[in-house]
Formats: structure tokens, sequence, C-alpha cells
């Protein structure tokens, strides 16, 4: 019989997993791809191809048509077969299939795969989070699975406690986040009248939803801070992601730490939400209580 914990936990390139924290929990991740200008690079988490700020000049310059693309088949076999060849199972946790598609070509991948190897668990878990929601329940998941929790205990597990991860934020402007069609409640939005600043949150499908709108930036921040200072649970950890938003990171990490004693960890908004959300971009993950966000579309 095989060992409970003898599986191999995967996500993808929306988690923003730094390397530290993948090799600390032992995960892998499956990248996307971006392209700019029509040549591709990977989404990679590490920022190896590029550099961070390299990245979002490319996104903030609308004539690049940055975009998005799925995980090939192609990645997800070359990634996974080394570990079912070792005699290990595989649970991939994916991003919000509200948002992206991936689970779809996993799924091609798996039946390649599962006739190979017929004795092994190919198994992929719609998440319904994107973003660093995604990152955290995975690191949880891992810790888990360090204990000897089975893949299906990692997914009760999943199951019952996705609610409480809550990504909320806001975006320097929506153009990005409507060009990739990212957005629900957009329209509403009427326009994209300068000093207006949208307040975004998950809902529990993963769609971004504008919950609100705040005029001026110093505004949006107080309002997201607010928010957190709402909903947080007993965990005070608050995970503040940026992508070429050093003001707006500064203000909200004081904040954050006066104001609802958090511990606050910072990391880099990566290459696949930055894409969609434009430099400027802000991201507050916490857990807590159900915010009951409205779905989007």
């Amino acid at each position: 019989k095989l060992d409970m914990a003898k599986f191999q936990l995967f996500t993808d390139s929306s988690s923003d997993l730094s390397k530290e924290q993948r090799k600390e929990y032992g995960i892998e991740y499956f990248r996307m791809f971006i392209s700019v200008k029509d040549k591709d690079y990977h989404a990679d988490l590490d920022y190896e191809e590029y550099s961070v700020d390299q990245f979002y000049k490319w996104v903030g310059d609308l004539s690049n048509h940055c975009k998005t693309s799925l995980i090939t088949v192609e990645e997800f076999i070359a990634k996974m077969e080394p570990f079912l060849k070792e005699g290990k199972d595989i649970l991939y946790v994916a991003t919000t299939l509200a948002l992206s598609a991936s689970l779809n070509v996993f799924d091609i991948a798996k039946e390649e795969l599962q006739g190979k190897y017929p004795d092994r668990k190919i198994i992929g878990l719609n998440s319904r989070v994107a973003g660093f929601p995604l990152g955290w329940v995975v690191i949880e998941m891992a810790k888990l699975q360090k204990e000897g929790k089975s893949i299906e205990e990692l997914i009760k597990y999943h199951e019952e406690n996705i609610a409480s991860y809550h990504l909320i934020g806001t975006v320097a402007s929506l153009t990005y986040l409507k060009a990739a069609g990212r957005v629900s409640g957009a329209a509403a939005f009427f326009g994209n009248l300068i000093s207006l600043k949208p307040i975004i949150a998950n809902d529990e499908e993963g769609h971004n939803v504008v919950i609100g709108k705040v005029n001026g930036s110093r505004k949006a921040w107080d309002k997201l801070v607010d928010i957190v200072k709402e909903f947080i649970g007993e965990d005070k950890t608050v995970y503040l992601g940026q992508g070429a938003a050093p003001e707006a990171n500064a203000y909200l990490k004081e904040k954050l730490i006066k104001e609802v004693n958090a511990n606050v960890v910072e990391y880099p908004v990566g290459p696949i939400i930055g894409l969609s959300c434009g430099p400027g971009v802000i991201h507050i993950v916490f857990r807590g209580k159900d915010m009951h966000v409205p779905l989007g579309k």
C-alpha cells in the first residue's frame, strides 16, 4: 500500500507563490503563458525571462497587446510524468474555471497519461479562486500533506475552508481588466473616470466583482483597510500584493499594521494576475468570515 502522502501537489502561475514558498512546502506549478506583441513568454513566477519592472512596463503600454494563454498539454505532461513514473499520484489545485480554462486542458493531458499509468490518481480541483488566495490554500493543503493526510482529505479541507480566503483590491485603471474580460460590474462603473477607484473582490466562484467605487486613491486604500477590519478572522496574517504600486503598498502596509495589528507579508502580483489588472494593482489577501460578495458574470 502506498504511503498516504505519496502524491505531488501542483498549482499554476496564477497562485503567485514565491520560489521560497514552493520549495518550503514541496509545491510544483504549471506555467501559463503571456504574449507581448505576439512573442510568447512563460508566465514565470520567478521572473527568470524578464524582470518584474520590465513586465509592468510591457503591460502598461497597450500597444504591446499583452495577452495571457493557457497551460499547454505539453507542459502538463512534462511536469507530471516524472512523478507518475516514481509511483506518485497527482493533485492539481487549479485557478478558478470562472477565469481560466486551464483545468479543461489538464483533463486532456490526464486522459493521455492515465492510459500509461492506470494505477495512479491524477486529480484536478477547481479552486474557485485566483491570485494569492490560491497560493495560500495550496500552502495550507501542503501542510496537511506533510502531516500524512491523503489527497481526499486535502480536497475536503479545500471544500470546507475556501470561502474563508478573501482577495480585495483596487487598480489604477479598469482598462486592463475590461480588455481581458476579467471584471464583472465594470459597465455599472460608468466609464473609467480618472478619480473614481473601483473596490474589487472575489466572489465565491473566483470572478472579480466591482463591489464599490471611491473618489481618489487614498480613500480607496482606506476603504480596503475598513473591509479587512470588518471581515478578518482570528488569523491576522495579511498578504499584501502589488504590481508597480509602491506608494499604495507603503501606505497600506503601515495602516494594516497599525489598525488591524496585521502580520503583513508582501509579494509581487505575478504575471497572470498582473497582466489582467495592469500596473498600479494592489491586492489584500486575508482569511475571515463570509463577505457575501454578489456573484459576478
